[in-house]
């Protein structure tokens, strides 16, 4: 037997259409209006004038946009191993340079103790010469990790004598803006250029100032690691209020945490870092490119920078390179980075070369806007 439907009455109207549901627009018109800014806002930070890799724009936005705990748990993570070769990688180690100097180079610095040593470890070789023959600049790498010898550090001297050193500002920091040199090495400055490093940490995270062109731009921290540049070109590393302090003779400050080479001795405590001296907890232990500055005994400016560094083996690098000052600079990948330069007979540019090969940066960095400040090394 079959059965059928029964039938609707003629006159009566069809079901109205389904309504549309309301929650859901609202929600979806909410979601978008939510990711405007965000979205305008990592626009912008990807695009803010200034060299800077897209990986540095990316962290530093989520940084900056509440997200630092997260950024420093990841970090804390990624950064924990040490590295497990014995030996340093080739392709790390700086080449043997050609270039002689009719000048005694210095003393070599001591190799690692119980390690074979490398080739070239601990041996200076000359840079960019002053007019008078005399190199303005000697390169060398050591290990000072005995827990870990495939862990190079890079080191440059400078005879401060023969050069002067400037803080260059870039276009985001320290103070959100670039100075007269335009995020940059100016033109001018350029025939004389001997090299260029990475200053120090974001002013945020550096717990200092930075004081430029007659103006606190960032308020000094009494006791913090400070470069303080003179009128005469010549830089101090020390501790403000106490090696330090401002004076007509103070053209640049810039600070950076604390010391962490102090009377040619690492300072008690890096492997704790209590109250955050040194950066986020446990930062200290990471395991990952570190750049330091500091002065010898004879007044030599001193920079050391390497991968898989934790901070107290930067320091250890800071006292075998000879150091009795020191402080932190910058950290982590595509923040650190030195260049020496070499220049043609007419004076031109003609060679620019890492402190290590292994160093991320381009080479033309600080030679274009960059969005960190950083420091250049002319001749006199």
């Amino acid at each position: 037997m079959t059965t059928t439907a029964p039938e609707r009455p003629i006159d009566t109207p069809p079901p109205p259409p389904p309504r549309p549901n309301r929650r859901r627009r609202w929600v979806a018109a909410a979601v978008v209006a939510l990711s405007i800014w965000p979205l305008a806002s990592y626009t912008q930070a990807l695009t803010y004038p200034g060299n800077a890799s897209f990986a540095v724009r990316t962290v530093e936005w989520v940084r900056d946009n509440g997200g630092g705990g997260l950024v420093d748990l990841v970090e804390s993570i990624w950064y924990r191993q040490g590295p497990t070769a014995t030996a340093p990688d080739p392709a790390g180690l700086p080449r043997p340079s050609a270039t002689s100097s009719a000048a005694p180079a210095p003393a070599p610095l001591p190799v690692l103790q119980g390690a074979t040593p490398v080739p070239g470890e601990g041996v200076w070789t000359a840079g960019q010469a002053a007019p008078g023959g005399t190199p303005a600049v000697y390169t060398t790498f050591i290990r000072p990790d005995p827990q870990h010898p495939s862990v190079v550090a890079g080191v440059a001297r400078f005879d401060q004598g023969l050069t002067r050193t400037q803080v260059i500002a870039g276009t985001r920091e320290p103070t959100g803006s670039a100075g007269p040199e335009g995020a940059q090495v100016p033109a001018v400055a350029r025939s004389a250029l001997v090299a260029t490093f990475n200053s120090g940490f974001k002013m945020k995270d550096a717990n200092g100032g930075y004081y430029a062109d007659g103006q606190v731009r960032v308020p000094l921290r009494d006791g913090a690691a400070s470069l303080v540049i003179h009128r005469d070109g010549t830089a101090t590393i020390g501790r403000w209020g106490r090696d330090v302090t401002a004076g007509p003779d103070v053209v640049t400050v810039r600070q950076n945490l604390d010391l962490i080479v102090d009377g040619g001795r690492p300072v008690p405590g890096l492997d704790v870092n209590a109250f955050g001296t040194w950066g986020s907890a446990r930062n200290q232990l990471q395991y990952t490119w570190r750049s330091g500055l500091g002065t010898d005994a004879a007044g030599n400016l001193i920079y050391v920078g390497g991968k898989d560094l934790t901070l107290a083996s930067l320091a250890d690098a800071l006292t075998r390179a000879g150091a009795v000052t020191g402080m932190e600079l910058d950290i982590h990948d595509n923040m650190v980075d030195l260049f020496t330069y070499r220049h043609d007979p007419s004076g031109a540019l003609s060679t620019a070369t890492k402190l290590l090969p292994n160093m991320p940066g381009p080479a033309d960095r600080y030679l274009v806007p960059d969005q960190r400040d950083f420091v250049a090394i002319t001749l006199r």
